[in-house]
């Protein structure tokens, strides 16, 4: 199938994504003005940079078969399966954990089969080794055929190639724009979207300290080099991914009940909070616009 035969228009995202005004005291006592970017809304079920992500990878793959990575909650998974239901390709999807294989499939997981993507269950070790030439030849050998692979999280140079569409539409809307960190891909490629004097702040999800040269390598095979100005704040993570808390629970909640906006809790929430905390902390100037990049809905 020629790239253009994969025609992403159909499916019908709302792009640009609507950029709203928040208004919230914990801000405007500050002189910070707070605005929502809902990605969230560009597609139900390929959402934010999941779609931002999968867009340019989808049209390299021009309808061959797609392999990509994830856990067993995975929203990439999940997103990738829909996309292929949706566009009529094959999906492959390389689960961390064996001993899954033997058990009934969670909601996530069940909603991947249902939408025909075919799960390969592979141990822990193995997972951690999915980079190396020769594991990935071996899970690409068991896949057979002419297939695309897409990495965890859909971050490589397209997509971070993908998301520079999203610093572009908030250029001239936001001094400081925040967004919560998995894999790094989104923050490279807002980081390289935005114009000059505008900043982008990343919120990890994940524990260790080991985003930032992941997206320095994303931005040189992407851009040729660093790009943008970026930084992360790792205080956030509340444990690491698919950790919550009650603080943060409680937090969500009151976010919710003050915007009318579902907050997705591994993501969304934790850098919400932590915009909320660094405004606290008088780390953004009296007049700053912060623009938050709502990456997803709860699931």
């Amino acid at each position: 199938m020629p790239p253009e035969a994969l025609d992403l228009s159909r499916l019908r995202p709302r792009l640009p994504s609507p950029l709203q005004q928040a208004e919230d005291e914990r801000f405007a006592r500050h002189g910070v003005r707070l605005l929502l970017k809902r990605d969230d809304l560009i597609h139900p079920d390929l959402p934010g940079n999941k779609w931002r992500k999968l867009a340019p990878n989808l049209r390299a793959a021009a309808g061959r078969t797609v392999l990509t990575f994830g856990g067993a909650y995975s929203n990439h998974l999940r997103a990738t399966a829909a996309a292929g239901r949706l566009l009529g390709f094959p999906t492959i999807g390389v689960v961390r954990g064996d001993e899954l294989a033997g058990r009934p499939l969670n909601p996530s997981l069940a909603q991947c089969a249902a939408d025909g993507m075919r799960l390969h269950f592979v141990d822990r070790a193995t997972y951690r080794r999915k980079s190396d030439p020769e594991v990935l030849a071996e899970i690409l050998s068991a896949a057979a055929g002419d297939v695309h692979v897409v990495p965890e999280g859909g971050s490589n140079a397209l997509a971070a190639q993908g998301c520079t569409a999203l610093g572009k539409e908030l250029r001239g809307a936001a001094d400081v724009v925040g967004v919560a960190c998995g894999t790094g891909g989104t923050l490279a490629g807002l980081a390289a979207g935005l114009g000059p004097g505008q900043r982008a702040i990343g919120f990890p999800v994940l524990k260790g300290g080991f985003l930032g040269d992941d997206i320095r390598a994303l931005q040189l095979t992407a851009f040729g080099g660093p790009t943008g100005d970026w930084r992360l704040d790792d205080r956030f993570h509340f444990g690491g991914y698919a950790r919550t808390t009650p603080e943060l629970d409680a937090f969500a909640e009151d976010f919710e009940a003050r915007h009318g906006l579902p907050v997705e809790r591994l993501y969304v929430a934790k850098m919400l909070y932590g915009l909320t905390t660094l405004a606290t902390e008088g780390a953004f100037p009296p007049g700053t616009t912060v623009a938050a990049v709502i990456t997803g809905q709860p699931g």
